[in-house]
């Protein structure tokens, strides 16, 4: 593979973005793949956004990426995907969690959750829209949503020929291997 493939993770703290970039980042390892993975964590125990970049290669040079340039970009919360849109190029592909997790100014009224937020994308890119939360919590754990995630994105990618099982097992925390892996196969079906 000479073509450099871009991944684009944006939510909020605490929701578990980075530990599915590193899941990720992992099995494109194990799969032989050059990885280049940045974190951007911000405010992040504050509710603030989180970001991770993935570029995958045979050869990779910088983990950064551009604006315009993501392949895919994973919305583990609706307005993340809004503020990390133009970093999706024009042929890439948006999997958006539909999950409102309100910031600060928003729980202290100074101003109101945007709408429309996936009806603005549908209309410029192509967009996968689900609610990994319901998943989750049907699944018996509310924090197994970014491994929904997960599971959507290496749908949305075609990396589900991958050994996930061995992969997220070795990443998750013990006790919970088999519920992250329901999560996992959860999202690939919901894409």
């Amino acid at each position: 593979m000479s073509e450099i493939k871009n991944i684009l993770l944006v939510g909020v703290g605490g929701q578990g973005t980075i530990l599915a970039s590193k899941i990720l980042s992992t099995a494109l390892v194990n799969a032989g793949y050059d990885v280049k993975m940045s974190e951007v964590h911000g405010m992040a125990q504050r509710g603030g956004s989180v970001t991770t970049q993935i570029r995958y290669g045979e050869k990779v040079y910088s983990p950064i990426i551009g604006k315009g340039e993501a392949d895919v970009m994973v919305c583990f919360e609706k307005m993340e995907a809004l503020r990390w849109i133009e970093y999706v190029k024009p042929t890439g592909k948006v999997v958006i969690n539909d999950y409102e997790i309100p910031s600060a100014p928003i729980l202290v009224g100074k101003m109101e959750y945007p709408q429309g937020i996936i009806e603005e994308m549908e209309g410029k890119i192509s967009v996968s829209v689900f609610k990994a939360a319901d998943i989750a919590k049907e699944l018996g754990n509310s924090k197994t949503m970014n491994i929904v995630l997960l599971g959507a994105l290496v749908k949305a990618m075609g990396l589900d020929h991958m050994d996930w099982d061995d992969i997220i097992r070795n990443n998750v925390k013990k006790g919970f291997e088999d519920l992250n892996l329901k999560a996992f196969h959860a999202g690939m079906a919901a894409i």
